[in-house]
C-alpha cells in the first residue's frame, strides 16, 4: 500500500530521487560525532522555528500585555510550560553548538580551500544567532528586557558617524517604548529568523557542493563513508539526546520570571545573559571615551578577521600541532571569552540608583503635591527646556520634587548642588566622562540652542524644588484597622521571587525582620508585635492562589494600622502613596508568598504534569535510540551487501 502511494507522488513529484540527493553522500574519513554540532545547530534552529510560532498564537508584542500574555501561556495553557521552557533553553544550546561547530571547524583546518563560503556563511550564521538572541531576549518585555535594550542601544549609539542613526532606528525614536518592542519583534519573528533560514539554505547547499573537508590526516581522509545511514545515526543520537536534556532543563530549572519591565525600579540590578557577559564585563575596562574601543573597535576588527582567515591562511597544512600561529590564537580568545564571561558573572555590580554617587535606600511613601506650592513663574528657554525634558523622557528616569522616576539622580535642590552650567553640558553629551558606569544616555540628538534651555529648566529648578519640599507634609500611615480597599493591578502580574527578597530587605525587614519571622514589638497594639509574614495569618491564606494574592495586595496597596488603642507601627500604603511601583508590589507578592511555600508561578494547567512529562520523555528518548540504532545496522547491512561485502 505505502509503496503504490510512494509511486504516485514519484510520478507527480521527484520525492525519492531528492531524498537520495539529500542522504546518499560518501563523507570524506567516514561519519564521525565531530560532525555532530553543525547537524544538531539546525535542529535546534528548527525547534526555535516551530516552538516560537507556537508561542505567537498567545504572545502580545505590546508594553502592556507582553510579559502577562507570555506567562498566560506557561500557566494556563496545556503544555506551554514546556513550549516556552523549549525555546527559552534551545536558544541557549543553539548558540553554545554553534560555537562548538565553528571551533571544531576552526581546530580542523576545514574553513580552507575550498571551502572558504562554508566558513563565511558559518560566521555570518553565527552573528545571526547571536542577534536572534538578542532581539528574542527583549520580547519577554520583563526587567532583563528593558535593560537588555537600553544596554545594546548605548553600545550602538557610541559608534562614530552612525551611532545616533543606528539606536534610534533600534528603539524607534529617542526613548524606549511601543515601537522599539515593535521593532525587535518583527526583527526577531520575521527579519533576522528570514535572514538566519536562508544562509542556511545556501551553507548546506555550499556543504554539498564541495562535499565535507574530513579529518586533518590525510590517511584517514582516504577513508570513505556514507552519510546515511552511518552519519545519520550519529546525528539523530544527538539532536534526540539535546532536546531530552532541553526537556529535562524545562522541567528542572524552568526559565525564571524576572518581572516586568519597570524603568521606574531602582533597585534592579541588571545583567545580560551569558552570551553577551563577555561583552559587559569588557566594556568595563574602557571607561569613557575609551568605550568605543570595546563596543565599535574590538567587534569590527574581530568580524573583520573571521571572514578573512580562509584568505590569508592559504597553507593547506591543516593538523592543529602544524599551525601554532592559528591555534594560539584560538587558544587565547577561547580563553579570553570564558574569562570575561565568568568575570561578568561574578562581578558585583553597582544598583543604578549609584549612578551618581547616591547610596541605594528604601523609598519613603511619596505624598502628592501641596496644592498651596506655586512653581517659580519660567522664562521662555525655561519653558522650552521643560518640554524637551519631557519629550526626551527624562522624567522616567529622574524626579524633580515629587514627580518622576527614581532610577537616576534626583534633579531637585540638594540634587543639583555645585553643578555648574559647564557641567550639566557635559553631562548632557557625554555622561560617561563624569560617570563612566553610567547607563544614561547621550543626548546628541540636540543642538546648542537645545541644550541651552534644557540647561536653563534644570538650573530653574533649585529655588523651586527647596519650596516645595519646605510645604510638604509627613507622609501619614493608613488609619484603617485590617486590609481594606480594593486589589491593585500587581495582582494580575507575576512578580520575581528573587527581586523581592531585595526589596523586602531594603523596605520590610525594619518591621517584619529579614524572613518575616522578626516579631518587632509594636507597642500600644493588641497583639503587642508586628504580625508575622512567615507563616502569615491564617485568615488570610487561601487555597485559591488568586484570592490569597489579593489578601497580601490590600494590605501592601493601601496599609493597614492595627488593632489596638494607640499602636506606635502601622502598616504604610506603599500603592497608594506611588512609594512601590506596581511590578514592585507583585515582586514582594512573590516573595512573601514563597515564605509561606506558595509557588506565584504556579502552572495550573499544565496539560500534563512536568514530573511525569519528563519520564515518558526518557522512555520516549529510549526508543528513538533504539530506533536509529535499528536504522543504522539494517541500512548498514544493506550497504554492504549492495557493494558485495556480505553473499
Amino acid at each position: 500500500m505505502f509503496s503504490r502511494f510512494l509511486q504516485w507522488i514519484n510520478e507527480r513529484w521527484p520525492l525519492t530521487p531528492f531524498a537520495r540527493l539529500a542522504l546518499e553522500e560518501d563523507m570524506a574519513g567516514g561519519a564521525s560525532f565531530a560532525y555532530v554540532f553543525g547537524s544538531a545547530a539546525l535542529i535546534l534552529f528548527l525547534l526555535q522555528v516551530v516552538t516560537g510560532i507556537w508561542q505567537l498564537f498567545y504572545y502580545v508584542p505590546t508594553l502592556a500585555h507582553g510579559y502577562n500574555s507570555l506567562n498566560y501561556l506557561r500557566t494556563e495553557v496545556p503544555l506551554g510550560w514546556l513550549i516556552h521552557g523549549l525555546h527559552y533553553w534551545g536558544a541557549n544550546a543553539m548558540v553554545i553548538c554553534v560555537l562548538l561547530h565553528m571551533s571544531q571547524v576552526f581546530i580542523w583546518g576545514a574553513y580552507k580551500r575550498p571551502h572558504e563560503l562554508q566558513w563565511v556563511t558559518g560566521v555570518f550564521l553565527f552573528l545571526l544567532t547571536m542577534v536572534m538572541s538578542l532581539t528574542g531576549g527583549a520580547l519577554p518585555w520583563d526587567k532583563r528586557s528593558y535593560w537588555l535594550i537600553e544596554v545594546a542601544a548605548s553600545a550602538a549609539g557610541s559608534m562614530p558617524l552612525v551611532g545616533d542613526w543606528i539606536k534610534r532606528m533600534m528603539i524607534g525614536g529617542g526613548v524606549i517604548g511601543q515601537l522599539t518592542l515593535s521593532r525587535f519583534f518583527i526583527g526577531h519573528a520575521a527579519l533576522v529568523s528570514g535572514a538566519l533560514f536562508a544562509l542556511a539554505a545556501v551553507h548546506l547547499v555550499a556543504l554539498r557542493k564541495v562535499g565535507n573537508a574530513g579529518p586533518w590526516n590525510e590517511r584517514k581522509r582516504e577513508l570513505s563513508g556514507s552519510f546515511w545511514p552511518d552519519q545519520v545515526f550519529k546525528d539523530g543520537l544527538a539532536a534526540s539526546l539535546v532536546i531530552f536534556i532541553l526537556v529535562a532543563l524545562s522541567v528542572l530549572f524552568p526559565p525564571p520570571y524576572a518581572g516586568m519591565a519597570d524603568p521606574l525600579d531602582a533597585s534592579y540590578i541588571p545583567k545580560p545573559e551569558w552570551n553577551f557577559l563577555f561583552f559587559y564585563q569588557a566594556v568595563k575596562y574602557f571607561p569613557g571615551h575609551l568605550e568605543i574601543i570595546a563596543t565599535t573597535g574590538i567587534p569590527l576588527i574581530g568580524t573583520l578577521l573571521l571572514l578573512l582567515i580562509p584568505f590569508f591562511d592559504r597553507d593547506p597544512e591543516r593538523r592543529p600541532l602544524r599551525r601554532p600561529l592559528a591555534m594560539g590564537v584560538w587558544v587565547i580568545t577561547v580563553a579570553g571569552f570564558i574569562i570575561l564571561t565568568l568575570a561578568g558573572a561574578l562581578s558585583r555590580t553597582e544598583g543604578l540608583g549609584a549612578e551618581a554617587g547616591q547610596p541605594q535606600t528604601a523609598q519613603a511613601p511619596a505624598v502628592a503635591k501641596s496644592a498651596g506650592v506655586k512653581p517659580a513663574a519660567l522664562s521662555a528657554s525655561e519653558k522650552a527646556g521643560h518640554d524637551l525634558f519631557q519629550s526626551q523622557g527624562c522624567a522616567s528616569c529622574h524626579r524633580i520634587g515629587q514627580t518622576g522616576g527614581s532610577i537616576g539622580p534626583d534633579l531637585s535642590g540638594e540634587g543639583l548642588k555645585g553643578r555648574t552650567r559647564e557641567w550639566l553640558r557635559e553631562q548632557l553629551v557625554n555622561p560617561k566622562s563624569n560617570n563612566p558606569s553610567s547607563i544614561m544616555p547621550a543626548q546628541t540628538a540636540l543642538d546648542s540652542t537645545a541644550l541651552g534651555q534644557l540647561i536653563d529648566f534644570l538650573l530653574a529648578q533649585k529655588a523651586a524644588s527647596s519650596a516645595a519640599a519646605a510645604s510638604v507634609p509627613p507622609p501619614a500611615a493608613a488609619t484603617t484597622v485590617g486590609p481594606h480597599g480594593a486589589p491593585g493591578v500587581a495582582v494580575t502580574i507575576i512578580g520575581s521571587v528573587d527581586h523581592g527578597s531585595i526589596l523586602f530587605e531594603k523596605t520590610c525587614t525594619s518591621c517584619h525582620g529579614s524572613t518575616g519571622k522578626g516579631k518587632i514589638a509594636n507597642p500600644g497594639s493588641t497583639d503587642g508585635t508586628v504580625p508575622s509574614l512567615s507563616p502569615i495569618a491564617a485568615d488570610e491564606v487561601s487555597p485559591e492562589l488568586k484570592v490569597f494574592v489579593a489578601n497580601i495586595d490590600r494590605y501592601i496597596q493601601h496599609g493597614s494600622r492595627p488593632a489596638g488603642p494607640n499602636p506606635q507601627l502601622s502598616m504604610p500604603p506603599f500603592g497608594d502613596t506611588y512609594a512601590l511601583t506596581q511590578q514592585q508590589i507583585a515582586d514582594l507578592e512573590a516573595y512573601i508568598l514563597s515564605l509561606n511555600e506558595v509557588d506565584r508561578a504556579k502552572i495550573n494547567n499544565p496539560g500534563i504534569s512536568p514530573d511525569i512529562f519528563l519520564i515518558v520523555a526518557a522512555f520516549v528518548f529510549a526508543l528513538v535510540y533504539l530506533n536509529l540504532f535499528g536504522w543504522w545496522w539494517f541500512g548498514g547491512l544493506r550497504k554492504r551487501r549492495e557493494k558485495g561485502g556480505i553473499e
